[in-house]
Parts: structure tokens; C-alpha cells; sequence
């Protein structure tokens, strides 16, 4: 009960975001004013919460929600808590795919930058699981491979014209001006089609952990399981990496912090979700707040936090280690 008590808690929060965050601009809206308007109850602020505000937030939620299962997945069946998209070179790969299709024009960002994150994860699937899957070789095969792609944009930038390479490089930060309901329901149809191997992750991570020869003896392909789940938390991250930019470090926190709140050994995925989608609706905030009128990235505020919880879990496993 205390477990579903404090997911309660972790619900409440991000409410409480969702509101602060269509309450607060350069036009204040009270609260109540923000729920009557949601609920389609007739205010004089209807146009500032349901068509300025609204459809950020909703991006900024689900944006939140996709990082943060696909950081859980990935981290679960590594069992590094430093594994996620951003390290391993999903983010890189998608990155690189963007700098190519703004710095040319010859293809549409989002599905470029799909499909770079899509090969991406090909690679370090690759090279990671050679003469079997290993969660350490997969994890420096992703960092090897995240170097590579990274190498790679630099070549891009440094050729490209100067306003094709600002406008990469600002897509490579990661932010959520000027985007809507269009990128929303492309990262939510994306949770959708993957609720059913969701469901299934949910149930499958109450296995991963166990040793491979007593999960053999239970019936069990842990390998392929393995696999499977990796995968699901890949293309969440593409798909979500693919229309906002790279918004970083918040797959690889939100799972963590998760996992403290719930006080559980592995993160969940619910809890993730929203954790994740808490951290981004919170960041996007900060950054349109901060130094108003001039807006923040939310991908620079995530970085901020995301920066120093890299340095502790590096200190803390050197630690244990000692």
C-alpha cells in the first residue's frame, strides 16, 4: 500500500506541474481559472491555457512519460544505472540524423532523426551483444558508438552553412518552443502502439534479474527477453528524441529517482513515466521563466540537473567499488 501511496504522490506532483506550468507567463492565470478552462467550462483566459499553453505542456508530459520508460527499460536490462539513451548513442545517432536533414533539406527532421536513433541502437546492438548479450559490453559499445555519432555532427557543423548549423544546433539542445499537439500525438501514438509490449515489459522485468541458468530452469529465454525489452525502451527514446531534440539526461535520472521514491530494487515503469514527464514539464518552466522574455532550451535545464546526479552515481559506484 505504502508503494501505491507514494506513485500516488509522484501523480500529484506532476499535476501540480501541469498547472504551474499552464498558470505561469507573462500573463498569470489563476489556477482554478487553468482547471475550469481544461474542463472546457467557459473562462476568459480560455485562448492563453488551451491554445498557447495547453499544447506544450501536453508535449512536455509525454515527452517526460517516453524518456522516462525508455531510460527504466534499458537500465533494467543493463542493470547500469548509468545506461541510457543519451549515453549509449541513441540520442547521438538521432542527433546526427538531424544535423544531416537541417544542414541539407533533403529530408524531413523527425523521421531522419527516427531513423538515426533507430541505427544508432542497430549498432550498439551489434557490437554489444557479440558471442552473447552482456550488459557491460553492451553499455561501452553504446558509449563507443555515442562518441562516433558525436564526431560526427562536429564534421556536419563545421561544413554546413552558418544558419543551417545554428539551426542544428539549437534542435541538438533540445527544446519545446514552438512545437504542439503535432509532435504530442506523434510521441503518444508512439506509447500507444507500445502499450501491449509494455504490458508485457512490466511482467518480463520480474525475470531479468534473475541469474541466466535459473531462468533457463523456469522456462525462461533471458537472452531474447533481454533483447526484447532493450528494444521497446529504444524506440521510445528515438521517438521522442526525434521531435523534440535531444532534451538530455532525463532517461537517465527520472528512472533512478523513480526507483528511490518507490524504495523498489529496479525502477518502474509507471513511476518513470511520471517522473520523467514531471522533470520536463518542470524544466520546460524553469526555462521559459528564467530569464524572461528570452527562453531557455529545456534540454539546458535538464542538462543542469542531469550534469551533477552523473557525478554522484560516478562517485557512489567508485565507492562501492572501493
Amino acid at each position: 500500500m505504502k508503494g501505491y501511496s507514494r506513485l500516488g504522490l509522484v501523480a500529484v506532483a506532476l499535476a501540480v506541474a501541469v498547472v504551474a506550468s499552464v498558470s505561469v507567463g507573462e500573463v498569470s492565470v489563476p489556477p482554478i481559472e487553468v482547471v475550469k478552462s481544461l474542463l472546457f467550462a467557459g473562462t476568459d483566459y480560455d485562448l492563453i491555457v488551451r491554445e498557447l499553453r495547453w499544447p506544450r505542456t501536453v508535449l512536455a508530459v509525454v515527452t517526460g512519460a517516453a524518456f522516462g520508460i525508455g531510460g527504466a527499460l534499458i537500465q533494467s536490462v543493463t542493470r547500469n544505472p548509468l545506461a541510457s539513451p543519451d549515453i549509449i548513442g541513441i540520442t547521438q545517432g538521432a542527433g546526427l540524423a538531424a544535423t544531416i536533414a537541417l544542414t541539407t533539406g533533403v529530408i524531413a527532421v523527425a523521421p531522419a532523426a527516427l531513423a538515426g536513433g533507430l541505427l544508432a541502437a542497430l549498432l550498439v546492438f551489434t557490437f554489444g551483444s557479440r558471442s552473447g548479450f552482456s550488459a557491460r559490453r553492451f553499455v561501452l559499445a553504446g558509449v563507443a558508438v555515442a562518441f562516433a555519432l558525436r564526431a560526427g555532427i562536429e564534421v556536419v557543423l563545421t561544413s554546413a552553412e552558418t544558419i543551417d548549423a545554428q539551426r542544428a544546433q539549437i534542435w541538438l539542445i533540445g527544446s519545446l518552443n514552438g512545437r504542439g499537439f503535432t509532435e504530442a500525438s506523434a510521441i503518444a501514438l508512439t506509447l500507444v502502439l507500445a502499450l501491449g509490449p509494455l504490458l508485457w515489459a512490466g511482467w518480463a522485468l520480474r525475470t531479468s534479474a534473475l541469474d541466466d541458468d535459473v531462468a533457463r530452469g523456469l522456462g525462461v529465454r533471458p537472452v531474447a527477453r533481454r533483447y526484447g525489452l532493450a528494444a521497446v525502451g529504444v524506440v521510445l527514446a528515438a521517438a521522442a528524441t526525434a521531435q523534440v531534440g535531444a532534451i538530455d539526461f532525463v532517461a537517465l535520472v527520472a528512472p533512478q529517482v523513480a526507483r528511490r521514491i518507490l524504495r523498489t530494487e529496479r525502477p518502474g515503469l509507471l513511476a518513470s513515466a511520471l517522473v520523467g514527464a514531471t522533470l520536463v514539464v518542470l524544466a520546460d518552466l524553469a526555462g521559459r521563466r528564467l530569464l524572461a522574455p528570452t527562453q531557455l532550451p529545456a534540454g539546458v535545464l535538464t542538462a543542469a540537473l542531469g550534469a551533477p546526479y552523473l557525478i554522484y552515481l560516478l562517485l557512489r559506484g567508485r565507492r562501492h567499488a572501493a
